[in-house]
């Protein structure tokens, strides 16, 4: 992915209505024609079923065409359920703009991955949603977008699930 082949706009997605939000906004917002649209998600659990898989959790997955992410069974394979509502938007805007769709699946701590993952492809921007959580419930887990936005260099926009 030459950087005159297009940018790669990376989209956190966990397939929450939070994350959803991000996806809508980046698309409308963000994306032009000729751009990589990246959904980058984070699996909580690895499923050790062969060496491949102990590879792709350092690295993560191969960069996952939509027509694929959008078969149950290669979902599957990775241990991701993309919801349908998710799988409409990316197919929606596969079809109305000259993008390339493709998904990144990481598995660990998402506050982590998404840092690696903006570095390594390396994404020329990224959407991640905030849920908007209190302040004690943040201090607890942890926000995730407020890690991100503090640890990677590439502009990031943080769409906000409550207004």
């Amino acid at each position: 992915m030459a950087e005159s082949d297009g940018r790669r706009i990376g989209v956190a997605v966990d397939f929450s209505e939070c994350s959803r939000k991000a996806l809508n906004w980046a698309i409308d917002n963000v994306v032009r024609d000729g751009d990589y649209l990246l959904l980058i998600t984070v699996a909580h659990d690895m499923h050790y079923e062969d060496g491949e898989m102990q590879l792709w959790e350092t690295v993560g997955s191969p960069l996952i065409p939509l027509s694929e992410f959008s078969e149950a069974a290669v979902m599957k394979k990775y241990g991701v359920k993309p919801d349908a509502e998710t799988l409409d938007i990316a197919n929606t805007a596969a079809r109305q703009k000259s993008i390339t769709v493709v998904m990144k699946i990481y598995w660990g701590d998402p506050r982590e991955k998404i840092c690696e993952a903006a570095e390594h492809i390396p994404l020329s921007s990224l959407v991640i949603g905030n849920r908007g959580l209190g302040g004690l419930k943040r201090m607890i887990m942890g926000s995730v977008s407020n890690h991100v936005v503090n640890n990677v260099a590439c502009p990031i926009t943080v769409v906000k699930a409550h207004h």
